[in-house]
């Protein structure tokens, strides 16, 4: 199936009601800080991007899938943050735990556009793909802490 374009709406009637009040406060928190956003539908999820900068740079994905909303974030900042990733959720971090090793970093492989991410949560070092590594599934313990992850990474980002 190939994508298809659909409106923030679209994506928000498809969530379950209680990702619903979520995801809109995160899709007006990028927009009222200059980012840029496209909704489409992929294959196996709904998808909304969020881009800042210029040239524009995906900051954030809203990802639809079978299990709930997920939020990707590319953490191109995160060393001027890291006392915040000791912060994070013990879901969060074992998500992070099982993502792959990013194999630019690990062995000279991988995409020329991967720089992966290298960084130490209670002096445990991850080296991991910047494609997933910080995709999470919104949940009541994780919300809050998703969206602090992404005001510290707009936040960065706004300095420039």
């Amino acid at each position: 199936m190939p994508t298809e374009k659909i409106t923030f709406e679209q994506l928000l009637l498809a969530a379950a009601p209680d990702e619903q009040a979520y995801a809109q406060e995160l899709h007006n928190y990028m927009l009222e800080n200059g980012c840029k956003a496209t909704f489409e539908e992929k294959k196996t999820s709904l998808l909304g991007s969020y881009k800042f900068g210029k040239p524009p740079k995906t900051v954030i994905n809203l990802l639809l899938k079978k299990d709930g909303l997920h939020v990707r974030i590319y953490g191109e900042h995160i060393q001027q943050y890291t006392g915040f990733l000791q912060c994070m959720t013990t879901s969060m971090v074992a998500a992070i735990q099982k993502r792959g090793d990013c194999a630019r970093l690990t062995h000279g492989g991988c995409s020329t556009k991967c720089k992966g991410y290298d960084f130490t949560i209670e002096e445990e070092r991850y080296q991991k793909c910047r494609y997933n590594c910080f995709e999470f599934l919104v949940t009541e313990e994780s919300g809050s802490c998703i969206m602090s992850f992404v005001k510290h990474e707009l936040g960065e980002r706004q300095k420039l």
